[in-house]
C-alpha cells in the first residue's frame, strides 16, 4: 500500500479559505475510513475529519466543525478538506491518513488507529 499524497497548503490572512487534496492509489486508500489530522509545532498530531468513503455522516474535531468539510470525488481517488474561515491556531502541517489499525474506530479522535501518512502539506494562517 503506497502512502497517501497530500498537496493544497499554503500561507492566507485570517478569515480566507484553502482546499486541500488527498490522493489515493490506483487502488484506493488503503481502508474505507479516511481522515484529515494536522500537527503543531511541538505538539501532537490531532484528528481534525474523518469519515466511510462508502457513505455516511463525516465527523469533526470541535475545533473544526462548521468551519471545515471533508468531502471525496470517487472518480478522481481523491479525498478534500475545505477549509473556511481559517484562523491562525489552524496554523500546522496536514495530513491524511487511512485507518489500519484492526478494530478501528473512525473518529478524529483515535489518531493511532491512523496511517499511510503522506508528507504533509503545511497551512499557515497570519492574523
Amino acid at each position: 500500500q503506497e502512502h497517501l499524497a497530500e498537496s493544497g497548503g499554503g500561507s492566507v490572512q485570517a478569515g480566507g479559505s484553502l482546499r486541500l487534496s488527498c490522493a489515493g492509489s490506483d487502488y484506493g486508500y488503503g481502508s474505507d475510513c479516511v481522515g484529515w489530522f494536522r500537527q503543531a509545532p511541538g505538539k501532537a498530531r490531532e484528528g481534525v475529519a474523518t469519515f466511510y468513503t462508502s457513505g455516511g455522516a463525516p465527523y469533526y474535531s470541535d475545533s473544526v466543525k462548521g468551519r471545515f468539510t471533508i468531502s471525496q470525488d470517487n472518480s478522481k481517488n481523491t479525498v478534500y478538506l475545505q477549509m473556511n474561515n481559517l484562523k491562525p491556531e489552524d496554523t500546522a502541517t496536514y495530513y491524511c491518513g487511512a485507518a489500519v489499525v484492526e478494530g478501528y474506530v473512525c473518529r478524529p479522535t483515535h489518531v493511532g488507529d491512523f496511517g499511510y501518512w503522506g508528507p504533509g502539506t503545511q497551512v499557515t494562517v497570519s492574523s
